[in-house]
C-alpha cells in the first residue's frame, strides 16, 4: 500500500496534474468519503448511502491513492480521520454544500410554477411594451419570476449566445445560423424635428427632403442605427451626424434642444418640443422579433413564456 501510494498523484515536489484532471478523478468519491468520515465505520456509512461495503472501501483505497496521502487511521471497520484527512473533510463538506445549493438552485429556475426566465429586450421596448406583456403573462402564470436585462440587439445577442437569456425580443429580427428568430410585429419610424423646425408644420416628408440635416442617431453597433443609416443611403444621402447616443428617448431631448433630427419609434408618452412626422419614402419601418439560440433545450417556464410571445405575432405593439 505504501508503494502504491508513493506513485499517486502528487509529486514529491508537490506539483499535481491540472486541477480539472484531478477533480474529475476526486468528484465521485467525495461524498462517499464525506459519508464515511461522518460515522467513521465503513460498514455503516455503508447502509446509510445504500451502497455495498466493498465498493465503498475500494472508493476510500482509491481516493487515497489518488490523492498520495492517507486519509483514515484503520481499525478493522472502524476508522478515524488523519490530521490530512480532517482538512481534507473540511472543504469536501463546502464543495459538497455547494454542489446542493446549486442544484436546488437549478432545480427551483426550471420549476414550471416558480421558475425564471432571462428575457433581454431592446431600450425602446422597456417602458411600456414588457411592462404589458410580463403582466399578461402572469395572469396564467403568477408565480413565474424574470431576470431581465435592457440592452441594445448585439450586446443581447451575445448573452444569449453565452447562456445569460433565454430569450430576447430585438430588432431586426437576427439571421444567424445558431440562432432560431421570429417576427413578431413592425414598428413604424417617424422623423422627430424641433417644434420651431422648417418642417415641423408638416404632417408628411420624404426623407431625402432631410437630407441636408444634421441627424442624432444611436451608436454603431444598434439596430435603429443600421437602419437609420440604410434608410438614408435608401433615400439618396449618407446622415450627417451630429451626436451619437444610446437611448432613444435621449435622441428625442436632443430633437427638442434643436441639436438636429432623427429617425424614432413612436414615444410611450408624447414629448413637447418636437414634432413627428410620417415618412412616406422609402419606407420606414422596423420589425421587432423573438431569439433564441438553436438546438438550446427550454426549462417549462422558459417554454410556456415562449409560446405566449409567439402568440402575439402581430399585436406585440400597443396600437
Amino acid at each position: 500500500m505504501h508503494q502504491q501510494r508513493s506513485e499517486g498523484r502528487l509529486s514529491p515536489s508537490g506539483d499535481t496534474e491540472d486541477s480539472a484532471g484531478m477533480s474529475r478523478l476526486l468528484a465521485p468519491r467525495l461524498a462517499y468519503f464525506a459519508g464515511v468520515a461522518r460515522t467513521e465505520h465503513v460498514t455503516r456509512a455503508a447502509q446509510e448511502m445504500q451502497v455495498p461495503q466493498s465498493t465503498l472501501s475500494r472508493a476510500m483505497v482509491r481516493l487515497e491513492q489518488d490523492l498520495g496521502v492517507d486519509l483514515f487511521a484503520r481499525r478493522g471497520r472502524t476508522v478515524s480521520l488523519t490530521p490530512a484527512g480532517r482538512t481534507f473533510l473540511g472543504s469536501v463538506e463546502r464543495a459538497l454544500a455547494e454542489i446542493e445549493r446549486a442544484a436546488d438552485e437549478v432545480r427551483a429556475d426550471a420549476d414550471p410554477a416558480t421558475g425564471k426566465v432571462a428575457f433581454g429586450f431592446l431600450h425602446t421596448m422597456g417602458s411600456e411594451t414588457v411592462p404589458a406583456l410580463i403582466r399578461a403573462f402572469r395572469v396564467d402564470h403568477p408565480r413565474v419570476r424574470f431576470s431581465l436585462v435592457q440592452n441594445y440587439g448585439e450586446a443581447m445577442i451575445e448573452r444569449l449566445r453565452s447562456g445569460e437569456l433565454d430569450l430576447c425580443l430585438t430588432s431586426p429580427v437576427p439571421d444567424a445560423p445558431d440562432l432560431v428568430g421570429r417576427r413578431l410585429d413592425e414598428q413604424k419610424l417617424r422623423l422627430v424635428v424641433p417644434a420651431d423646425h422648417r418642417l415641423a408644420s408638416r404632417r408628411r416628408i420624404r426623407l431625402a427632403e432631410a437630407a441636408d440635416e444634421a441627424f442624432v442617431t444611436l451608436e454603431p453597433g444598434y439596430g435603429l442605427r443600421r437602419i437609420t443609416d440604410d434608410l438614408c443611403r435608401q433615400a439618396g444621402f449618407r446622415p450627417r451626424i451630429a451626436f451619437e447616443g444610446e437611448e432613444a428617448e435621449t435622441l428625442r431631448g436632443l430633437v427638442a434642444a434643436g441639436l438636429g433630427v432623427a429617425l424614432l419609434p413612436p414615444p410611450a408618452v408624447p414629448r413637447p418640443g418636437v414634432v413627428e412626422l410620417t415618412v412616406t419614402a422609402p419606407r420606414a419601418a422596423r420589425e421587432i422579433g423573438v431569439a433564441w439560440l438553436d438546438g438550446h433545450p427550454d426549462t417549462p417556464p422558459v417554454a410556456a413564456f415562449k409560446k405566449f410571445l409567439l402568440s402575439k405575432r402581430g399585436s406585440l405593439l400597443p396600437e
